[in-house]
């Protein structure tokens, strides 16, 4: 992922996200936001969709920093997700 994580990434997350939930054997899923600059509360919903829909497989979110990294925090999502 680059640039905003925002709801008008919606549609194209949620395709990608889809496509790899169909992948037999997958039991961990890794979002890099090494290159996400900014995020609103629609991406953190997203996130939550797909934790629901991973049904039970690992979500990790690798390379926040920033102004991301502060958003996560604040939203407790340390608690939801392994945050590296």
């Amino acid at each position: 992922m680059t640039g905003n994580f925002t709801f008008e990434s919606h549609r194209e997350f949620k395709q990608a996200t889809t496509t790899v939930l169909e992948h037999p054997g997958l039991t961990d899923i890794e979002l890099d936001f090494a290159e996400v600059d900014y995020m609103d509360s629609a991406a953190l919903g997203m996130l939550l969709l797909l934790n629901e829909r991973a049904s039970g497989r690992k979500v990790t979110l690798v390379g926040c920093k920033g102004t991301v990294k502060s958003v996560l925090d604040i939203a407790n999502f340390g608690k939801i997700f392994e945050i590296r």
